[in-house]
């Protein structure tokens, strides 16, 4: 039988996210922990620098196009300044 969802606790409280207030996303230990649950995984953390490399720039750039999308998917979030979806376009810099 297949594993549903992640393959772990999605919870803030389980460490694994950021509350929204300080950016929403994962943390480097959701991402260890996804990782270990799914083998073969290249996920990684955000792309928070201000001169990142032309690799970690280009995944800054898929991630706003793909957060634009959702914007526009979900327009009472994109109204909320502090809705995860904002809070992690900010933190990323988009």
């Amino acid at each position: 039988m297949a594993k549903k969802g992640m393959g772990i606790a999605t919870s803030v409280k389980s460490g694994n996210f950021r509350p929204t207030k300080q950016g929403a996303g994962m943390t480097e230990k959701g991402v260890k922990a996804y990782r270990a649950a799914n083998p073969g995984s290249k996920l990684k953390t955000a792309v928070t620098s201000d001169n990142p490399g032309p690799k970690d720039a280009a995944r800054r750039k898929s991630f706003c196009a793909r957060s634009a999308g959702q914007m526009k998917q979900f327009p009472e979030a994109a109204k909320d300044p502090n809705s995860r979806i904002r809070q992690a376009r900010r933190r990323w810099k988009c």
